[in-house]
């Protein structure tokens, strides 16, 4: 009986409210929200409009850089124009199976960045302790492999929270307090047990993200290793010089988010909708700042870029 009562209420329909407490403040919350996403959408698609057209530019440092603005596209794509229809139009209606897609897309997307970031790291290892084998080694057969098994593992292990939520029952209230969906935020609405949930959650945070951040402290401690050994004082400013946009791309991506998680877990004071901006910050402040990073950084993309912007004033 307990489950019938539980299926014939159960929720189809959910309602996003945005950011709960700065309800009057949406309008104004929403410009910055706009102004990253089309930040975001014209620095990427430039970024890699430039790694794909010039053939100077097809080495794998930039090849990874092309596939990490390609996810951050979509990772502000699939979060952004939702959180604008709540601000704008208090449209924050959203079907269960919608809901889960979301979750799906945003979830998988994130650990997809993570992965590229990781191959990154390899790559200017790769580079800085084997330089006359780089090309050798980074061939594009090997680099084809390396992106699609990124996107294999995150799709993969992300595709069983699918069905971890569509099994649950949602009979309690229908009211996201959020911008987006998310895997547990929606699970705590079941009636139903979700240790499972809660434990392959903790299990994807594990076995992707940490043992990534795992992975990249240990490729630059070898690689710092190998650049203090070089003799000459300029080849070590070099080397290092070449990791500096990766090193600073990896702490907009990991700083925010590890804040975020600091603050959940001891910040208990803290007011709910701090958390939902943390939240935001971790999704919009990537894709935002990545191609800014990468063209103050990188000089072969900052002149492309500039020929690209003021060759026909000149």
């Amino acid at each position: 009986m307990t489950t019938s009562n539980h299926t014939s209420i159960s929720h189809t329909v959910f309602y996003l409210l945005g950011i709960p407490g700065l309800e009057d403040q949406h309008m104004w919350i929403s410009i910055p929200f706009f102004i990253s996403y089309v930040m975001a959408l014209l620095g990427n698609s430039l970024l890699i409009f430039i790694i794909l057209t010039k053939p100077s530019l097809h080495e794998p440092m930039y090849l990874f850089l092309c596939m990490l603005a390609g996810t951050d596209v979509v990772l502000s794509t699939c979060t952004v124009p939702q959180a604008l229809a709540i601000f704008w139009f208090h449209t924050g209606e959203i079907s269960l199976n919608c809901c889960i897609a979301q979750v799906f897309f945003l979830t998988s997307t994130f650990m997809s960045e993570s992965g590229i970031l990781l191959v990154m790291a390899f790559d200017r290892y790769i580079a800085i302790c084997y330089p006359l084998r780089y090309t050798a080694i980074l061939t594009y057969a090997l680099i084809g492999k390396i992106g699609l098994t990124v996107f294999l593992r995150s799709f993969g292990t992300v595709f069983p929270i699918i069905f971890l939520l569509k099994r649950l029952t949602f009979c309690k209230s229908n009211i996201l307090p959020h911008t987006v969906c998310e895997h547990i935020g929606l699970a705590k609405f079941s009636c139903d047990d979700i240790r499972v949930n809660i434990w392959y959650g903790l299990f994807l945070l594990m076995s992707t993200i940490a043992l990534d951040v795992f992975l990249i402290i240990v490729s630059y401690i070898r690689i710092l290793r190998a650049v203090f050994r070089i003799p000459s004082q300029d080849a070590r400013y070099k080397a290092l010089n070449t990791c500096g946009s990766h090193v600073c791309v990896i702490i907009l991506f990991y700083g925010p988010g590890i804040f975020s998680v600091l603050a959940q877990c001891f910040g208990r004071h803290i007011s709910p909708h701090i958390h939902i901006l943390l939240a935001n910050v971790c999704i919009l402040a990537p894709p935002m700042l990545n191609p800014i990073i990468c063209g103050i950084m990188t000089k072969q993309i900052r002149d492309q870029v500039t020929h690209i912007l003021f060759s026909k004033q000149i």
